[in-house]
């Protein structure tokens, strides 16, 4: 017997080194190509890049993985406790691989076969983070293995909670969200430490399977999953027993979190500067580099220039009339459901679809679109209402094609049931009503900037993102019309010529290549000689022309590349006219620098970029301030910004060009339209058959520009000027903008003389004589003693490429007078 056990026993010893021989060698078999754990020391996941505005808030988020990176020390113990109950209970005491788990999971699987159930997994948080970071997810013997040595190497070489660290950053959530902070925004729109028991426990139930447990496919899957992890938290001891209770009785209170843009009314800002960021970092720092970007975005300010700007597209298009409606479905059933997809402006909030359902001389009955924001909503109640004729009295002007218009006298004849529009609803006396509306074809933009940092504290560029992308403020290439002017009148300013020159204001005709170019003044008609001051307040084109000709064109096209209107101008006489393409945002930033001075300025939508981890990599202040870091005073001197940015004009230049441009809003083609508490200084633009409307102008702190046209440079019908449509909006802006500051006047350099003069002849006006006005004159200059008129030379030279055309000498002679 003995012999016989000793038998035994060597052949069992035999059998087990063979054994053990053959699982060493397939260990290290399967050692040799594991990968390296050490890169977990470098991990760097793809993070959400987040850009908010000046004043802080969320703008708008970019990710391929919505993640945000939080470290162990951030995570609540609660959060922690859901995901160790759901997760590996004995995390903390296990060397990797869990023997207790791994055995029950064996046992259950052994009494689940032939059940059709899906084999029980054992795998612990360590070797979810090796699979996860290390291996795929294949599910085969050699995967588990190489999986469970990748464990017991991890343990050993990071801390329990750098672990559990990676593991909860890394895990997928559903809904494009990885990692536990992500998850929070996306489920319950909470930061981690705001979660409740019950939210926690859904989300640590979520990463076993996220599409089981979908929230609003599968709600009593992903309830019975949340219950069990609650359970599991009371089971061990996270949890006390009544606080389950009170959290299994809850609902899931899911509340997804929006995407895109957050802040009203910023989606053209926002895509602006995701572009800048691709162009400058590229796709994958945008997507996966978790960068934080503060924009110069002033929300109060872009919510009013969105306002104003679409108060004035609305204004010129319901005078055209209108088109039709948005579309038309079937109301002889349950118009609800068909009427809840048909798509909406979702950025204006203001207005809803709804379709007719009965029209007559007395107003139209419609059916209001269901909201979708509310569950339930299409099968819902109906809600319904009347828009009476005063308040559709604009649309009794039909715009059937074109320039064709046709008028009715009853809204029966406007709309039919079937018809879907928008309405409003606006409060009269106390009373709300439904106004109809409908999206203006006509399009525009607008920018205010700070002129003395070139922040660019609001940008619209469109009517809506929603219905169109394109943002005319940057990507739109327009001609600015008389707006050019200023430029045109600065380069003379600052080479010889002052605000008391005279020009001559008369018919002209240009001979080129064989080509006679006749430009005229917009309405027709000459003033004869007259001064620069007046030329720009009355946008004078005859004038420019002739002015621009006697300076030349090369030094005009000089200054139009200082300012970054263009790049490489043409320097031919028509330029003059602004018949060159530029953007609204190129036209704020020249006139910012009119504004602050003269100074250089870089128009920039972003005020700071930092990495990941917080270290900053572009920030828009290049001024530099080496004494402001000084933590004492010990009697230094006052620290001093150093301000480096180049000299681009004459600082009394660009006080005469400003003073000029203030008779434009008292006098000019802005009097009127543009009305401000305080000094304000600007000037209208308008093209040939008024395709182009613009207004650009400024106070002491504040650039703003405005344009509207059509996408397709159409003419948009007599009258329609700058001074007529862009000035308005300019004006509704900068009411919002300013009220509540301070009014400035704008700054007048040392030196400037203010010398009462003739606003006729640009002579020094004599005591008690009347038309005089107080002009700004350069040290060492001053009004002419002798009464000279640039062009009128014409007449004596014969000139063979500039001709004065016959009607030119009753203007000369009405604006000479005697005094020539």
């Amino acid at each position: 017997m003995i012999r016989l056990i000793g038998y035994f026993f060597g052949i069992g010893t035999v059998l087990f080194l063979v054994v053990a021989a053959g699982v060493a060698w397939y260990i290290g078999d399967v050692s040799k190509d594991l990968p390296d754990y050490e890169v977990l020391n470098s991990y760097e996941p793809p993070v959400t890049t987040r850009m908010h505005a000046a004043s802080g808030e969320l703008m708008a988020e970019y990710a391929r993985e919505r993640r945000l990176f939080l470290p162990i020390q951030a995570i609540p113990d609660r959060v922690k406790a859901a995901f160790l109950s759901a997760e590996d209970k004995n995390f903390y005491s296990h060397p990797g691989v869990d023997p207790v788990g791994l055995a029950r999971a064996v046992v259950v699987n052994i009494q689940n076969l032939g059940s059709g159930r899906r084999p029980v997994g054992a795998s612990t948080i360590t070797q979810q983070v090796a699979k996860n970071f290390l291996l795929s997810s294949d599910q085969t013997i050699d995967r588990k293995v190489k999986e469970a040595i990748l464990s017991f190497r991890i343990e050993q070489a990071y801390s329990k909670d750098r672990i559990l660290e990676l593991y909860l950053n890394e895990i997928f959530f559903g809904q494009n969200a990885y990692g536990i902070a992500g998850a929070a925004l996306t489920y319950f729109n909470k930061s981690v430490n705001e979660l409740t028991i019950a939210e926690t426990a859904y989300l640590a139930a979520l990463p076993k399977a996220p599409s089981n447990y979908h929230p609003f496919r599968h709600p009593e899957r992903a309830i019975e999953r949340r219950n069990w992890v609650i359970d599991r938290m009371v089971e061990n001891g996270y949890v006390r027993t009544a606080d389950g209770a009170d959290a299994k009785a809850l609902p899931l209170g899911v509340t997804p979190r929006k995407t895109g843009s957050y802040l009203f009314a910023s989606e053209y800002f926002a895509e602006e500067v995701r572009r800048e960021l691709i162009d400058r970092y590229g796709d994958d720092a945008l997507y996966e580099g978790g960068l934080s970007v503060r924009t110069t975005l002033d929300p109060k300010l872009q919510a009013i220039a969105r306002k104003a700007l679409q108060k004035g597209l609305i204004s010129y298009d319901e005078r055209r009339g209108f088109r039709g409606p948005v579309t038309r479905i079937d109301v002889s059933a349950d118009w609800g459901a068909p009427l809840s997809e048909v798509e909406s402006l979702r950025d204006v909030p203001e207005w809803q679809l709804a379709v007719v359902l009965a029209a007559s001389s007395d107003g139209v009955d419609v059916g209001l679109q269901p909201d979708r924001e509310v569950s339930g909503a299409v099968a819902g109640e109906r809600r319904t209402g009347t828009i009476l004729p005063e308040d559709m009295k604009w649309a009794f002007r039909l715009d059937i094609a074109g320039d064709k218009r046709r008028n009715v006298k009853s809204a029966a004849e406007v709309l039919n049931p079937g018809d879907v529009v928008y309405v409003e609803t606006i409060e009269k006396e106390g009373v709300k009503h439904l106004r109809l509306r409908q999206p203006p074809k006509v399009q525009g933009a607008l920018v205010a900037m700070d002129p003395h940092t070139g922040r660019v504290l609001a940008m619209v560029g469109g009517f809506s993102f929603a219905q169109s992308e394109f943002n005319r403020a940057t990507q739109a290439m327009r001609q600015p019309g008389s707006a050019f002017k200023p430029f045109v009148y600065a380069a003379a300013l600052d080479n010889g010529y002052t605000p008391a020159s005279v020009v001559l204001d008369a018919p002209i005709e240009i001979v080129s290549g064989g080509e006679i170019w006749k430009p005229k003044n917009y309405g027709g008609g000459s003033a004869g000689p007259s001064t620069l001051r007046l030329g720009i307040e009355r946008s004078r084109n005859l004038m420019t022309v002739r002015l621009a000709r006697d300076m030349g064109m090369n030094l005009v096209a000089e200054y139009a590349e200082r300012f970054g209107l263009y790049d490489d101008m043409l320097p031919v006489l028509a330029m003059s006219l602004g018949s060159g393409e530029t953007t609204v945002m190129r036209m704020a930033s020249a006139y910012s620098v009119l504004a602050n001075g003269g100074k250089q300025i870089k128009p920039s939508l972003i005020d700071r970029i930092q990495d990941r981890y917080g270290k900053t990599i572009f920030k828009h202040e290049e001024r530099s301030c080496d004494a402001c870091v000084a933590t004492a005073w010990l009697t230094q001197e006052e620290p001093e910004v150093v301000d480096t940015r180049e000299q681009v004009l004459d600082p009394m230049t660009a006080y005469q060009i400003t003073s000029m441009m203030e008779g434009v809003v008292t006098r000019g083609t802005a009097a009127s339209k543009v009305n401000l508490d305080r000094p304000t200084a600007g000037k209208t633009g308008t093209t040939n058959e008024e395709k182009d409307a613009w207004f650009m102008g400024y106070t002491a702190d504040l650039v703003a520009g405005v344009f509207i046209g059509f996408d397709n440079p159409t003419p948009m019908g007599r009258g329609s000027t700058g001074g007529a449509l862009a000035a308005p909006v300019f004006n509704e802006f900068m009411l919002g903008a300013l009220e509540g500051t301070r009014p400035a006047d704008f700054r007048v350099p040392q030196g400037m003389k203010l010398i009462a003069i003739n606003r006729q002849t640009g002579m020094q006006a004599f005591e008690g004589e009347g038309g005089v006005i107080m002009e700004a004159f350069k040290p060492g200059t001053g009004p002419s003693d002798v009464y000279s008129v640039i062009g009128l030379e014409e007449f004596a030279t014969g000139d063979a490429i500039t001709t004065i055309s016959p009607q030119a000498n009753q203007a000369v002679n009405n604006g000479v007078g005697g005094l020539y």
